[in-house]
């Protein structure tokens, strides 16, 4: 975590890396403090632009593929699912605004229901999807019951 509070500038990231920590920090905020995971993505999103321009491909073109490199398997997030989990069927016991710092900590019990799951980029428009998101729903139900808020 020694990376954490630095700034983007500090840590030396690229165009490509910084879109993509700012993508983390909202929907995989686990993944934000991986600067090794960050900086290989933004490689290859570089590689994949350079890729397309080198062969003759448009400027939209390379861009696509560059993010289709960086963002490949990060498309579904469980912390978003998770997060809108408690903010649609806990609204009582857990204000909207706290939705997703409570989201952060049940992440890890998140992963145990979720290890059931090829949580593929399409993942939400899948039927398993609403089978997670019940899942998801009891098990956020019982860990209120247990008092790990």
């Amino acid at each position: 975590m020694p990376n954490e509070h630095h700034s983007p500038a500090q840590v030396g990231l690229s165009y490509y890396g910084l879109a993509l920590l700012d993508y983390l920090r909202g929907s995989h905020p686990d993944l934000a403090r991986d600067t090794g995971f960050i900086r290989a993505r933004a490689q290859a999103a570089a590689e994949a632009y350079s890729r397309v321009i080198r062969g003759g491909g448009s400027r939209i073109e390379a861009a696509q593929e560059a993010d289709a490199a960086l963002y490949r398997g990060l498309h579904f997030s469980l912390y978003d699912t998770l997060a809108e989990v408690i903010r649609r069927e806990f609204a009582e016991e857990i204000p909207e605004a706290d939705a997703r710092e409570a989201a952060l900590i049940l992440l890890p019990q998140a992963r145990e229901v979720a290890r059931g799951y090829e949580l593929s980029d399409d993942f939400a428009s899948t039927p398993q999807y609403e089978r997670l998101y019940t899942e998801l729903t009891g098990t956020v139900q019982i860990l209120l019951g247990d008092g790990v808020q």
